[in-house]
């Protein structure tokens, strides 16, 4: 497979269009889904569990970059599995990634249906979730999507909000509260709750798809995504001790909307504020909902494309110039999960995947490195074979504490991955060359 040609596109992003596209994908994960991890090891065990978390993110995207700017295909995880391990690797890649993609939309749209339904109690979630999955599901098909100017302003707004989020409940924060009942706080706990960490941060990885479009790669990258890490940073930390001290965190625990509830502790539920924020908090999930359907139809279409998938998911609207069944299909299986699993355990499954898949994409770069010296690498990982490394051993320990706590998800999750390289096998398909330079994606191939 020859290296592809990076100058089909015209490099136009710098460090504040990096920043919005890592901050927009990521956001919805600092509004809820966080806060399970406080079932599992409490307030203070959590924070251990996030800067752990932390740490593997920072090594993994400033290695992930390096494969993202020298392989710059339109399947990402799995084109890189697939170059370094072959078809097989290539196919757990693409597998993995699927899931993290589309199981992370039904979660987010059950954050929607949840923040609606705490806004007009009278809507369901379910049905509020399954309105916004086909809404942006039609968007999609249509060739609809945010310009960048749109994602600039939305990721601000939702940034903005977490910021007066925080302005409004800190002067209800205590230390007693935080530190209060703390019993769920031990190591066990904390790997447990390594899934919830890993939500907060969840398809940043997305915004390394678009390397070989920015300006001067080797010094705006590191810049926007230390940018973006810092924020995200600043934020989870700062909205997740702060909700934790302004009341017993336990009542806050287990729901969907744990930031319009804190503030309807602090203010009241009819005040203007508590509306208010709910209100806006609607738009920082839609950022984060739309990204994720658009990188998992994207996910579809490449991977159809490159014979692993059936290949009418491959197909082009000629009228809009999307993939329109690959768009379909992932608002299917998305509406399908609302019904069949809840919050807690559909944020498990797509971390599932996504450490499967940062598993397999850090050992791609440790055999490329050795197997193609010479491929051109317009961005290196910093203190390689550090951060690799450390990005490698931290996401397998996630890996091993996911299948510990949840058995039967990852029971679920390698089950259909064998069956998957089972039909594979079968077809003969392991023995074939199947991606080369046709694969990638050309210039307004799709919207």
């Amino acid at each position: 497979m020859e290296n592809p040609k990076t100058e089909q596109l015209k490099r136009v992003l710098k460090p504040i269009h990096l920043w919005a596209i890592a901050v927009g994908l990521v956001i919805s994960g600092e509004y809820f889904g966080w806060n399970y991890g406080w079932k599992e090891a409490g307030t203070i065990g959590f924070l251990v569990t996030t800067l752990v978390v932390t740490v593997m993110y920072v090594t993994f995207i400033f290695s992930y970059t390096e494969l993202t700017a020298a392989i710059p295909h339109a399947g990402g995880a799995f084109a890189y599995a697939y170059r370094a391990l072959g078809p097989l690797g290539g196919l757990i890649a693409g597998y993995a990634t699927l899931v993290e993609f589309l199981i992370a939309t039904p979660a987010i749209a059950l954050a929607l249906g949840s923040y609606l339904h705490f806004l007009h109690p009278a809507l369901p979630v379910i049905e509020s979730a399954v309105f916004f999955n086909v809404v942006f599901v039609l968007l999609n098909m249509s060739g609809v999507k945010e310009s960048a100017l749109f994602s600039l302003f939305i990721t601000l707004l939702a940034v903005a909000e977490l910021l007066l989020f925080m302005g409004i409940i800190a002067p209800s924060f205590t230390y007693n509260n935080f530190i209060a009942n703390a019993i769920p706080f031990k190591w066990d706990g904390i790997v447990a709750a390594l899934p919830f960490a890993v939500w907060l941060y969840l398809a940043i990885e997305g915004v390394a798809m678009v390397a070989e479009e920015v300006k001067e790669p080797n010094k705006n990258i590191p810049r926007g995504y230390i940018s973006a890490l810092v924020t995200l940073v600043l934020l989870a930390l700062g909205v997740m001790i702060l909700t934790g001290g302004i009341t017993d965190w336990r009542k806050l625990s287990n729901l969907d909307y744990p930031l319009p509830e804190a503030i309807a502790i602090v203010l009241g539920r009819s005040s203007g504020w508590t509306q208010l924020f709910a209100s806006i908090g609607l738009f920082g999930l839609i950022a984060s909902f739309h990204g994720t359907l658009l990188a998992s139809s994207r996910q579809v279409f490449a991977m159809a494309r490159g014979g692993y998938l059936p290949a009418v998911l491959s197909k082009v609207n000629t009228r809009f110039k999307t993939p329109h069944w690959a768009i379909l299909t992932g608002g299917v299986i998305s509406t399908v999960t609302l019904y069949t699993g809840k919050t807690n355990e559909i944020i498990i499954l797509s971390v599932l995947g996504a450490v499967v898949m940062y598993i397999i994409s850090m050992i791609s770069l440790f055999i490329l490195r050795i197997k193609e010296p010479a491929l051109e690498r317009p961005f290196t990982a910093p203190f390689y074979p550090v951060f690799p490394a450390v990005a490698l051993f931290i996401s397998a320990i996630c890996l091993v504490g996911i299948i510990f706590h949840n058995r039967v998800i990852s029971l679920v999750f390698f089950v259909i991955l064998a069956a998957f390289v089972l039909l594979f096998v079968l077809m003969g398909k392991h023995k074939t060359k199947i991606l080369d330079d046709v694969m990638l994606v050309k210039p307004n191939t799709l919207k």
